[in-house]
């Protein structure tokens, strides 16, 4: 028993150093910013109250193995039944979800909570999990009241990704059904992200009323003023905020890159967004996503009004649904005189920025 204890003694202060050096690599690296960040914007925000030093380690984590909880569990519709009684230790939640098959990757698991703050919200009683649910709506539906569930909306994600959630989240919505409900009713771009409870027998109106309305609280009359004071209305500002969510990784840049494209419009200039193009393709069922990558040249030649090579002007409707901070970007853009933009050699996520068009094929990666 002695041997079994060091054993685990030891793998978990190798870990703990493991953690602490990749975080003082980072600082002397310069780009300890942007993990927190890039963090969120893969598993939206972290818990406000988490100390810095674990929001460090669980966003570590996450970047490292936290792909794995994305994952969709597996096509069976029986529902699993799951005790959690009182005084359950995380560790314990966690082993029993391990054991009946809903968690497979338990370290990246563990650092979701945290990170997140759900592991501060489990409450005791009768859950009932959809196989069909990735296990980080398995963590997700952990922070509501048993019997019911949560619909979770990332930044950036199209309404058919919406849609593609609500079945695994355990609801009686037929997704198709609801992406034509919110086309028809304008919604796309509207529909605010976050992590939404909800009662398992919510109606698919109620849904998107509920999407709606927080983003409505969102827009405050000096968000509004500022806009109009960028020139656009608030419809355009979403439509704009839709490309800059989709453009941007590391969230800092937004204010940067949202200049980039007011600068282009002030100038007559194309937006020349490859997002818009994504979303005028639709699926790729090739790559499995909504979002083509990379585009190729005849990819931008795409006969569409969302195609921003070839059309002047904004797209007709927002490409998805951006956060808060994409619009507020739009609002308070950075005063640059930038024109152009493109990923830097790094692979950090973050851009170079020019103001000429020959500079901008200097700083192209050799």
């Amino acid at each position: 028993m002695t041997s079994i204890k060091n054993k685990w003694g030891k793998r978990f202060m190798l870990v703990i150093i493991m953690i602490l050096f990749l975080i003082a690599l980072c600082l002397f690296g310069g780009i300890a910013a942007s993990i927190p960040a890039r963090t969120a914007q893969q598993f939206g925000q972290a818990d406000p109250d988490l100390p810095a030093l674990k929001l460090y380690q669980q966003s570590i984590i996450l970047l490292l193995s936290g792909e794995e909880i994305l994952i969709t569990g597996n096509q069976t519709e029986e529902e699993i039944y799951f005790l959690i009684s009182p005084g359950d230790s995380l560790e314990t939640i966690t082993a029993g979800l391990k054991d009946v098959g809903l968690v497979q990757h338990d370290q990246a698991f563990r650092a979701y909570l945290i990170y997140s703050g759900i592991d501060r919200r489990i409450q005791p009683g009768d859950y009932f999990f959809s196989p069909q649910l990735s296990e980080m709506e398995i963590a997700q539906a952990l922070g509501n009241s048993p019997g019911t569930t949560s619909v979770s909306i990332l930044a950036g994600w199209r309404v058919e990704e919406i849609g593609e959630k609500l079945s695994g989240a355990g609801l009686q919505i037929n997704p198709d059904k609801f992406v034509q409900m919110v086309m028809a009713d304008g919604k796309e771009g509207y529909l605010s992200p976050g992590i939404y409870p909800v009662d398992r027998e919510i109606s698919a109106e109620a849904l998107v009323e509920m999407f709606y309305q927080r983003f409505l609280s969102q827009v405050t009359p000096a968000l509004e003023s500022q806009l109009a004071d960028q020139g656009l209305t608030l419809h355009e500002a979403v439509i704009l905020a839709s490309i800059v969510e989709r453009e941007t990784v590391i969230e800092e840049e937004m204010p940067l890159i949202a200049s980039v494209f007011l600068n282009r419009l002030a100038n007559n200039m194309n937006l020349a967004a490859d997002p818009t193009i994504q979303y005028a393709l639709g699926f790729n069922r090739e790559q499995g996503t909504w979002w083509t990558n990379p585009l190729s040249l005849e990819d931008l030649k795409l006969p569409s009004s969302y195609n921003t090579y070839e059309n002047p002007g904004l797209p007709p409707g927002p490409i998805c649904n951006p956060g808060l901070a994409a619009i507020q970007a739009v609002a308070n853009p950075a005063q640059t005189s930038f024109l152009y933009f493109r990923a830097d050699c790094s692979g950090s996520g973050h851009h170079v920025f020019s103001e000429s068009f020959q500079e901008h094929l200097e700083n192209a990666c050799p």
